[in-house]
């Protein structure tokens, strides 16, 4: 894959949502094993910075863009409050992940890109 790609990368999976009770407390979507290989080869392209992967995801119909964070060798996908909320899911419950890998020029607010280019 070259950054002049026009072709989006979409993906589909099944995963249970986690909380983390860090300093800031927060809900994620991590990503299954299996896909962490092509994830890691897809943030080459198009990370902007700290190889967090811009993404847009839909879950039970709620549709939001967020970006994946690199943990531990996998990714995660964070779940805002309002996201949870309208799609009604918690701790431990199993929940499909519809996602589509944004391109570089997508990234960041307003198509800024963060980090090195």
């Amino acid at each position: 894959m070259s950054a002049d790609s026009e072709a989006l990368v979409q993906l589909r999976f099944e995963t249970r949502v986690v909380y983390w009770r860090g300093p800031s407390p927060f809900f994620f979507a991590p990503t299954p094993p299996e896909l962490v290989e092509d994830l890691k080869q897809v943030a080459r392209v198009v990370t902007y910075g700290w190889g967090m992967i811009p993404v847009e995801a839909d879950i039970g119909g709620v549709v939001f863009t967020t970006s994946l964070y690199p943990k531990d060798g996998g990714y995660l996908l964070p779940l805002k409050t309002d996201v949870r909320r309208k799609a009604n899911i918690t701790t431990d419950d199993v929940i499909v992940v519809e996602m589509t890998i944004q391109p570089p020029e997508r990234a960041g607010q307003g198509g800024r890109r963060w980090g090195p280019v």
